[in-house]
């Protein structure tokens, strides 16, 4: 007789399965991540969710999507698409097949699945979205300007000095308003007011796009704004990236006057609609409180200028005058933005508070970050308070400038009367962790509450968390996470606080992993790249910086982020979108790159291995690395990368082309650049020279295995010293994993001495560095005018997530996940989370006693392959129960939580 236990297991597994439903869907979003969008800007979305935490539903085998018009239709009568029951694992970037969509439209949408068991679950709660102004014909308004704006005044610097415009509109509404939409952009910076209320909670709005192609529109929905009979709205114009004494150069003068322009569309319960635009009849003033503003001088306000009710219906602007209009440019396309706006993210407290001077003050807010400082302190009648901002203290415990170039990073406010001056910038942004105070009332003594540090970036959501069981290598996750925020304002910048803050591509591409892991970031990308696609220039060169701000000047290693940042994007979230939209330019920067290449060699410009330590160039910043060597290596890596993006896309023609010409051009390259014994022939033997070679894969399989052993050479003749730059770094820890050195990678990465990670860490540092050598408690700030917030070394980040959490990619978006943590006698602790399109990843490990503990979370609708650390791979239990590995070390996990145990070998 059978024992019953099986079959009565199986039974009750099968009635528990029998009585529970599937759970519904959960996390409905929008193409690019975006959850219930408004002033959306795609027409033709894509819909993705994710499966819950449910043990009866791991896996998906078929969807449906309803999307209607009308919520009450959308699961009766879907009237914009209903896909029907379609078998796919997929539940990421599913296109819209529906009814064409149109301008204005809200529409509903949601989705279910056929679970491994083919159980269907219930619907997802509705998601919507409301498309915004999507092309010019949809603009009745006019652009919008001040009379004669710039033309009297001039800065320090000769250029045009454009004093921030306040404009209104009085308006009628009726009763029964059911909505109200205010379309808004502006060539500079704006803040919006109806009837005295500030609309939305955006900074530096609209943000920087190339000008000269597309300006980007935001959407805001103002129906509770509007009151029955009179209204009014109110709008600050400020110069921002567009007008202001901004770029390189600084100083060009011929920068135009900004604009605005605005449409707000009402309508009625009784079915009428009403339109205000902006046009010649608005009035305008420029002597209001806000005297000057520009990003890199800082603002400036007086309290005397306030105009109460400016904002508000029935204000007697008697001195104002009328605005001049300006027709929509059909060369300029006004499109919704397509990432997220930048917002006030964090708030900071002071740590301490020390007086250089009788009359000055400086609070330490503790952290280097990005935004502007907030007041609130007492202030007599007819003082002006100046705040000024910077990155470190010179040794008498005064602030230190002399990093900014040209910046001033100044705000002063005057006060109009006795009391507490309560204010914030609105149209400027510093870099900065102290804020120096003079001009306040200096009878009362400080408080640490009189400031705060306004924390701003792009609002992105953190999707990355990364610790371990050393402080320091903690710290550096920290110094990196803050970089990232704090130049991550609207678009990549390389720095955030001198007479720069450009979007340097070069800097962009080696950290675009590292971002992608701790920050959602997947629109930001998206929308960047737009602006790269739109400045590459018709003979398919890339400029350096996006927005282009520097004319037509390419590098190699820096404009190959064409190619780079696409691919990690689609890479980390599984969305063929970005590389369908970009793969044209990634197709011209190689036809263009092509120009400069005799006999599979490279002689295309490059920066160099920027800012590698002990250079011996006459220009330092360069580094030694053949010049020649980083652009064909670089224009391998673009071939590669494009072959890929064509194998994606199907392109089969082209990607077995590009194939062909990868393996010529690493023919070439290794002929030109490296002995029979795998030794560099240049004249500078650097460490670049060979993790280009070895981490680009250019070199045939007996090469490189000897020349991995000059590149531990170089390492060991530095004293075990890194001596790269920007795009040498990058490479260190991942190809040293890759020829079997991970222990040369952990020593590196702990290093405490000049040049290492740790050694920014060792000197205070609270973000990532330009120069190895930004500061030292010995003598300061590097008098280079180095940056203390620049995140290209940060790029190390990518390793520690990936090979000491252990958490990496398999297959696009996470679909397939390897879990192979790295464990290391520097650590005996470290975990790792990261929040995928498919949901939580989490990967915990600790040692003691001989003994790994492995915690693992593995979202639904994916699978891992875990591989255990030598020596631990004996004894292995997963949750409780045995486990016999594979040949390999590894084994397989359906979606779940577990807890894994293995031993190393016994003590002899």
């Amino acid at each position: 007789m059978k024992p019953l236990i099986p079959f009565l297991t199986l039974a009750f597994t099968c009635i528990a399965r029998l009585a529970a439903t599937p759970q519904s869907p959960v996390e409905l979003k929008l193409s690019e991540g975006f959850k219930n969008p408004f002033g959306f800007y795609d027409a033709a979305p894509s819909f993705s969710w994710q499966l819950p935490a449910d043990p009866q539903s791991t896996s998906q085998t078929a969807f449906e999507i309803v999307v209607a018009s009308d919520l009450n239709l959308l699961f009766a009568n879907a009237d914009r698409w209903n896909s029907g029951k379609v078998a796919s694992d997929q539940s990421l970037y599913i296109p819209y097949h529906g009814a064409k969509l149109s301008s204005r439209e809200r529409v509903y949408w949601s989705v279910r699945y056929w679970n491994q068991h083919d159980e269907v679950s219930p619907w997802a709660e509705p998601a919507s979205f409301e498309l915004g102004l999507l092309t010019n014909d949809d603009w009745q308004a006019k652009w919008i300007g001040f009379p004669g704006h710039g033309k009297n005044e001039r800065t320090q610097y000769d250029t045009p000095l454009y004093r921030p415009v306040y404009f209104r509109k009085d308006f009628s509404a009726k009763a029964d308003v059911v909505n109200a939409r205010l379309y808004i952009t502006a060539k500079g910076l704006f803040e919006a007011h109806i009837n005295g209320q500030q609309i939305g909670q955006d900074r530096m709005a609209p943000g920087w796009t190339p000008y000269h192609t597309r300006v980007e529109t935001l959407t805001y929905d103002v129906t509770k704004n509007l009151a029955q009979g009179e209204n009014a709205i109110g709008l600050i114009l400020a110069e921002g990236w567009y007008a202001g004494r901004f770029g390189p150069k600084r100083t060009w003068g011929n920068e135009p006057p900004p604009e605005i322009i605005c449409q707000l569309e009402i309508e009625y319960a009784d079915g009428s609609q009403q339109k205000v635009l902006t046009d010649s009849s608005w009035l305008a003033t420029t002597d209001g409180p806000i005297r000057t503003s520009g990003i890199y001088d800082g603002e400036t306000y007086d309290a005397n200028y306030e105009m109460p009710g400016w904002n508000r219906p029935g204000f007697a602007a008697t001195d104002w005058i009328q605005s001049v209009e300006f027709p929509i440019d059909s060369k300029i396309q006004l499109r919704p933005k397509r990432h997220f706006t930048t917002r006030d993210k964090l708030e900071l407290t002071p740590i301490s508070i020390s007086q250089p001077a009788p009359d000055t003050i400086v609070f330490d807010m503790g952290q280097n970050i990005v935004g502007v400082p907030r007041i609130s302190l007492p202030m007599k009648k007819g003082q002006t308070l100046r705040t000024r901002v910077g990155e470190a203290l010179n040794r008498d415990g005064t602030l230190f400038t002399g990093n900014l170039g040209t910046a001033k990073s100044i705000n002063n406010y005057t006060a109009a009367e006795n009391g507490i001056a309560e204010w914030q910038p609105q149209f400027t942004f510093h870099g900065f962790r102290y804020i120096e105070v003079t001009g306040h009332d200096s009878s009362q003594p400080p408080e640490f509450s009189w400031v705060k540090g306004v924390v701003q970036y792009t609002d992105f959501e953190d999707t990355g968390h990364f610790e371990t069981s050393d402080v320091n290598i903690n710290q550096l996750q920290s110094n990196i996470l803050w970089g990232l925020r704090g130049n991550f304002l609207d678009i990549p910048t390389d720095c955030p606080q001198r007479a720069e803050r450009l979007g340097w591509t070069g800097d962009a591409q080696v950290f675009a992993p590292t971002a992608l892991f701790n920050s959602d970031l997947h629109a930001f990308w998206s929308a960047w790249l737009q602006s790269m696609r739109e400045e590459q220039y018709d003979d398919g060169q890339i400029p350096v910086v996006i927005p282009n701000a520097t004319g037509k000047f390419t590098e190699t290693g820096w404009s190959d982020a064409c190619t780079i940042i696409p691919w990690e994007t689609y890479w980390r979230t599984g969305d063929k979108k970005v590389l369908e939209e970009n793969y044209d330019m990634m197709l011209r920067w190689l036809d263009y790159s092509a120009t400069h290449v005799t006999d599979g060699i490279s002689t295309q410009r490059t920066v160099g291995d920027w800012l590698q330590p002990y250079s011996q160039q006459k220009d330092e910043r360069r580094g030694d690395t053949d010049n020649s060597l980083i652009s064909t290596a670089y224009y391998a890596r673009s071939i590669e990368l494009t072959q890929r993006t064509a194998e994606v896309l199907g392109d089969t023609g082209k990607s077995k082309e590009l194939k062909t010409l990868h393996t010529y051009v690493k023919q070439a390259f290794q002929k030109r650049f490296f002995d029979s014994d795998g030794r560099h022939t240049g004249a500078f033997e650097t460490q670049t020279s060979y993790l280009l070679a070895l981490g680009f894969n250019l070199l045939s399989p007996d090469i490189a295995k000897k020349a991995a052993n000059h590149l531990v050479r170089s390492l060991e003749n530095a004293d075990g010293h890194l001596r790269t730059g920007f795009l040498g770094t990058p490479l260190l820890a991942p190809t040293l994993d890759k020829i079997g050195r991970q222990d040369l990678a952990f020593d590196l990465l702990f290093k405490e001495t000049y040049p290492s990670w740790l050694f920014s860490v060792s000197q205070g540092a609270t973000t990532i560095w330009e120069r190895w050598d930004g500061y030292t408690h010995l003598h300061g700030v590097n008098k280079s005018q180095g940056s203390l917030n620049h995140y290209a070394y940060g790029a190390i980040g990518e390793w520690m997530y990936e090979r000491v959490a252990g958490i990496y990619p398999l297959e696009a978006g996470y679909k397939k996940i390897r879990i192979a943590p790295l464990v290391d006698s520097h650590l005996t602790y470290s975990k790792g989370a990261y929040q995928s399109p498919y949901g939580l990843i989490e990967s915990e490990w600790k040692l003691k006693d001989n003994t790994l503990q492995l915690w693992l979370t593995i979202p639904p609708n994916t699978t891992a392959i875990v591989t255990l650390p030598e020596p631990y791979t004996q004894n292995v239990q997963v949750s409780g129960k045995p486990y016999q590995l594979e040949a390999n070390s590894s084994l397989q996990l359906e979606p779940g939580t577990y807890h894994l145990t293995a031993s190393g070998p016994a003590s002899p």
